[in-house]
C-alpha cells in the first residue's frame, strides 16, 4: 500500500491516527510546512488538494516562487564522482543517471 498522495507536483504522506480516528499528512520534498487532514479519504484528499492550492496562491500573492519537490542525497566523494564520470560517458545528466538508477533498483 501506498500511503501518499499526488496533485500538482507535489507529494502529501499520509497517516491515520487510530486514536483521533482521523487521516492527517503533510507535504513531503519541501521545507514549507504544509499539513493537511480529514475524517475520510475524500476528505482527506480534498484537504490535500486545497492546501496545496492555498500555499501556490500564497506564493503568487507574495511574489514567491514555489518550492518543488527536490532531495538532497549525501553520498561519499568518491561515488559521487564516479557516477559523474559515469552519466558523462553515457551522455546522460546526472539528474537523469540517478533517477534511471533509481527506477532500475526499484522495479527488481
Amino acid at each position: 500500500m501506498i500511503n501518499q498522495l499526488s496533485y500538482k507536483d507535489y507529494t502529501g504522506s499520509v497517516f491515520f491516527s487510530e486514536e483521533d480516528g482521523v487521516f492527517h499528512g503533510k507535504v513531503i520534498g519541501i521545507t514549507a510546512s504544509i499539513s493537511f487532514e480529514g475524517e475520510s479519504v475524500q476528505s482527506l484528499t480534498n484537504d490535500f488538494r486545497n492546501a496545496v492550492d492555498e500555499y501556490l496562491e500564497f506564493c503568487h500573492d507574495v511574489g514567491k516562487q514555489p518550492e518543488k519537490n527536490s532531495y538532497t542525497v549525501r553520498i561519499s566523494p568518491t561515488v559521487y564522482n564516479n557516477a559523474l564520470l559515469y552519466s558523462a560517458q553515457k551522455g546522460l545528466s546526472f539528474t537523469m543517471f540517478v533517477e534511471n538508477a533509481i527506477k532500475t533498483c526499484m522495479s527488481s
